[in-house]
């Protein structure tokens, strides 16, 4: 057969990570999940790694890795991610490239990604190759060889790009039909004109490039990746399939490749159970020997490029005018037609301005320490891979002269943290969307900020000032802020912190948290030198020192605290670098006999004599922990109005029970307290280890009876995790089938409440417990053992309220 398909999805978030704490802070917006990288994990990339074969009613008859017969890429720092929060896609991701190179002859179906997604004809040729270096050593890193192919960011190339690629050992990359300019045939003369996306895109190119290296081009079908990507086509993944047959030419003997590429988020995010058209539409396509599933190293291998390509330079997939995109007010936009987008250019100009400035003080405090800062700035990936401080010191050993001093290593490794904020503060999703206050450009400016920070610890120079200056010139079309000055200092400024604050995030957190005596704080390890506490009615006082690390830069400082709560959210704070020991033991001492006599006053200003503006509250701990203590606090007072409430309801069961025995609605304020009172039920029962079933339904009755107005999101969360808590005791005992019965009526009345559970771990539960083990239970049931019949019973009940056939019918 010479009909050939490959899909390809672009899998990638722009790194999110607090660019001081190096991991993703709380996102209110992806809630209920913590972030967004968390969300889009559980509506892509883990379906993806487990997605549903359905039969014609509708149950899954199987599940499959449908990285296993796609050909994708994933952004570095997203498997960066991935690796520490989502573990099981990440390596299910891995396990599919192993499981191609098997498939392809030996040709696995992950490409490597440029590393921080920067547009790359937009980078000077530095940044390049260190975009370039980084995303292969990346890859390698994970996938244990060498990529064959690269996604550039938004397809966005010129030559420079291609050329370097081509230098680093790249084979190929994908493009959009409209990119390509002209072809010929290899040895031919004459060009024929392909501009407006003309190109024949079941074949791959030769592109010759001026040094005289080639790499190969494939521009991928636009018209059946748009109407994948935004057309209803995953609607249906058979239809799918036949539209991917329908794109062959009738020629039987030319061997042709179909391909598409759009963003892997496409397959779950974008569109719901999109990873499930997918699935079925490859299944289709397999099974039914429509064409031959491939991915792109085996298919050139077996059929190379018979004609020569050109390009046109500094375009992109995205952006109908080139590249515009990202430097420019080009009328391109996510959803606000009406906003200007005038910010870009002067946000660019700001950057490159001080990508510029960074670099100049690298180069000139880094040469002290190495003849070739350059080099060894594309050799820090290694560290960014792998931090133990002993591969550090190997870092080191390496590359810079012997003899090192121990500021001297913080200073480098301040420098090469430095160069890697420069190049993540060029993340394209900066200047992609409508508005300079939004999460993504903030995040930009956050590394750019952390850039900077680190520019005025190593060599005194401030660049902070004239940055925001050359954001005054970017308008919002936020009222609030203005323009991009305003929001560098409302968003950005208060998100910077140092060593310092590091500490009174231990201080104040301390009180509500029992620490052990070295606690891992993000990427800072934090030592108690000394700690007092004692408490006198809701009064709290802590008083101590501690020492902080920075495992990123190695820097280090020991801190003196004194941290004061006076009930509820009211707090003072104040740390400081700890001096002298007799100054520490002299405050000490003061602030603790004004406590013990209860003189609050004299504490207070005993903290800001010893202390002065160093002074810290709730508002300074980090997001996540602010949140948790808080919540904390606001328990007693939110307990307190759930018994008012339980109160009043109870009082009024009389009443209520007449109006509904009459046919009367209750009255709005009786309907307030009623839906108060049984939402806070279900969701102490979904909390609960033991909930009884019995009172489960006990609640729905009452729930339909008042015809309550439910908190679906957080309730659905709930149960979805209750679920799948259940499920994963009954794999460990896979014999209790008064789990299963007690699983399969909860899912009943849950979906009686209209809750919209997310079933897909639960399922996946269920699958692979029905390989294991239903065949012997059925024999055991078949021999007229009584268990192993109610076992059977059970089982098929939960199969068929799960929407899973199971095992003895699979296909």
């Amino acid at each position: 057969m010479n009909r050939f398909i490959c899909i390809h999805g672009h899998f990638y978030q722009p790194p999110r990570e607090n660019p001081w704490l190096e991991e993703v802070e709380l996102q209110d917006s992806a809630y209920p999940y913590h972030d967004w990288n968390e969300r889009i994990t559980a509506e892509c990339y883990a379906p993806n790694a487990a997605s549903r074969i359905l039969d014609a009613e509708q149950r899954i008859i199987d599940i499959v890795n449908n990285y296993v017969r796609m050909s994708f890429d994933v952004g570095p720092t997203l498997l960066s991610w991935m690796e520490r929060r989502a573990p099981e896609v990440y390596q299910a991701i891995i396990a599919a490239d192993r499981e191609t190179r098997r498939r392809y002859g030996g040709h696995g179906s992950a490409l490597a990604q440029v590393y921080n997604h920067m547009i790359m004809p937009l980078a000077n040729r530095r940044d390049k190759w260190t975009q370039i270096v980084w995303g292969i050593r990346d890859f390698q890193h994970r996938f244990h060889r060498a990529p064959e192919g690269m996604w550039l960011p938004e397809t966005a190339v010129d030559l420079e790009t291609l050329e370097m690629l081509a230098e680093a050992g790249i084979r190929f990359t994908i493009l959009a039909p409209h990119q390509a300019r002209r072809v010929r045939k290899i040895g031919g003369r004459r060009w024929r004109d392909t501009s407006g996306g003309r190109i024949d895109p079941r074949h791959p190119y030769l592109c010759r490039l001026p040094s005289g290296r080639t790499i190969t081009l494939f521009f991928y079908d636009g018209p059946i990746s748009r109407d994948v990507a935004f057309g209803g086509l995953l609607n249906n993944g058979e239809q799918f399939a036949h539209r991917l047959v329908d794109a062959f030419s009738p020629s039987p003997d030319e061997a042709q490749l179909v391909h598409i590429a759009t963003d892997g988020e496409t397959y779950g995010h974008h569109h719901r159970f999109g990873d499930m058209a997918l699935a079925y539409c490859l299944y289709t396509i397999e099974s039914r020997q429509l064409a031959t599933i491939t991915n792109y190293g085996q298919y050139l291998d077996e059929h190379p490029p018979t004609h020569q390509v050109e390009i046109f330079e500094n375009t992109s997939w995205s952006c109908a005018h080139g590249v515009e995109r990202w430097r420019s007010d080009c009328g391109c936009h996510s959803s606000h037609p009406e906003w200007t987008q005038r910010w870009r250019a002067p946000l660019r100009a700001a950057m490159d301005w001080l990508r510029d400035e960074l670099a100049a003080l690298y180069e000139r405090a880094m040469t002290p320490f190495t003849h070739d800062p350059w080099r060894v700035r594309d050799a820090y990936i290694d560290v960014i891979l792998d931090r133990r401080r002993e591969r550090v010191e190997a870092f080191l050993h390496e590359h810079m002269r012997p003899e090192l001093a121990p500021e001297e290593k913080v200073t480098i490794l301040k420098l090469l943290e430095m160069q890697r904020h420069a190049l993540l503060m060029y993340t394209s999703c900066g200047w992609f969307f409508d508005e300079i206050s939004g999460i993504e450009t903030i995040q930009v400016m956050q590394y750019a900020a952390r850039a900077m920070q680190l520019a005025e610890e190593i060599g005194g120079v401030a660049l902070e000032s004239h940055y925001i200056h050359m954001l005054e010139r970017a308008p919002s079309n936020v009222a609030e802020y203005g323009n991009g000055a305003r929001v560098y200092e409302k968003l950005v400024k208060p998100t910077r912190l140092d060593l310092l604050r590091v500490a009174a995030h231990y201080a104040v957190s301390s009180l509500f948290e029992e620490y052990p005596e070295t606690v891992r704080l993000y990427c800072y390890t934090t030592e108690s030198a000394l700690s007092d506490r004692m408490n006198i009615g809701k009064h709290t006082l802590a008083i101590g020192k501690a020492h902080v690390r920075s495992e990123i830069t190695w820097e280090e400082g020991m801190f003196s605290f004194a941290t004061l709560h006076l009930g509820d959210h009211h707090l003072n704070g104040g740390v400081c670098p700890l001096a002298e020991e007799a100054a520490f033991a002299t405050m000490r001492e003061e602030i603790k006999a004004a406590f013990l006599k209860s003189d609050i006053p004299e504490v207070i200003r005993l903290m800001d004599k010893h202390f002065g503006s160093n002074n810290y509250s709730f508002w300074h701990l980090f997001k996540d922990e602010q949140r948790k203590i808080l919540a904390q606090i606001l328990q007693s007072t939110l307990d307190e109005l759930e018994a008012a409430f339980q109160r009043l309801y109870e009082d009024s069961s009389s009443i209520m029970q007449f109006l509904h025995r009459l046919q009367i609605p209750l009255p709005k304020e009786l309907a307030a307290i009623v839906e108060r009172v049984l939402n806070a039920q279900l969701r102490r029962w979904l909390a609960e280890e033991a909930g009884e079933v019995d009172r489960l339904r006990e609640l729905a009755a009452e729930i339909k009876k008042w015809s309550v107005s439910l908190d679906e999101p957080t309730l659905s969360f709930a149960a979805t995790r209750r679920i799948e808590g259940w499920m994963q005791a009954w794999a460990q005992h896979p014999d209790d089938a008064a789990l299963l019965e007690q699983i399969t009526t909860s899912l009943d009345i849950f979906d009686a409440l209209s809750l919209d559970l997310d079933l897909w771990k639960a399922q996946n539960i269920y699958f692979a417990v029905s390989k294991a083990v239903y065949e012997d239970r059925r024999r055991q049931a078949e021999r007229g053992d009584e268990g192993a019949k109610r076992w059977i019973d059970a089982f098929v009940r939960l199969g068929d309220v799960l929407g899973v056939k199971v095992a003895s019918n699979m296909t």
